[in-house]
């Protein structure tokens, strides 16, 4: 069994018909959160510990009205007139950090000789580094050192026969759509994230 069979929630399953549904994101979301559990290293803490902050906010925002925050899209339309857009800007970080983590996976997938410190150090440099200040950039370096060998990563998370790598190709690719669909909402839409 892999990683991706022990989900409550995959991206795989989450609506995207009529805007991203917003449950089905979080639950998804909080299920990639645990992946850093498995790379072994509490230098990841701080990625983890941001990425829950910002699914915080997005639940508090869901909360307060569900039928009108019911698509993430809706959510960031509702939010966009109000002067602190406190759920919209933790959506912006939290796709930012899902960014960086499907980029370090698709790296790491497409480069099979590639040990994971060099897939996700070569992902922050694309993703969330030019975000960061001089405080944080150190942090995340010492994380993206601290990654397990290639080898034992896969082994932890099961992903260890043609099979179970296809499931975490699929697992990714919904990733990448969702991911791709937020930041295009952003670009059209960049009233929401307006002195952020």
């Amino acid at each position: 069994m892999s990683f991706f069979d022990t989900l409550p929630f995959s991206y795989t399953e989450v609506n995207t018909r009529n805007g991203i549904d917003t449950v089905q994101f979080l639950e998804a979301t909080k299920g990639l959160v645990k992946l850093f559990d498995l790379l072994g290293s509490s230098a990841f803490s701080v990625v983890q510990s941001d990425m829950n902050g910002n699914i915080k906010k997005i639940t508090d925002r869901y909360i307060s009205n569900p039928s009108i925050n019911e698509t993430l899209q809706k959510l960031m339309a509702t939010e966009a007139p109000e002067k602190k857009r406190v759920a919209t800007e933790g959506l912006l970080w939290l796709t930012r950090g899902l960014d960086f983590t499907a980029q370090a996976l698709r790296r790491s997938i497409a480069n099979p000789e590639e040990e994971l410190n060099v897939s996700f150090t070569k992902a922050y440099e694309q993703t969330l580094k030019k975000y960061h200040n001089m405080l944080i950039r150190p942090v995340f370096a010492l994380a993206m050192k601290a990654c397990p060998y290639r080898k034992t990563f896969y082994e932890k998370i099961g992903v260890v026969s043609d099979a179970t790598l296809d499931q975490m190709k699929h697992w990714l690719e919904a990733l990448e759509t969702i991911i791709c669909i937020i930041q295009n909402e952003f670009k059209e839409n960049p009233q929401y994230i307006k002195g952020m």
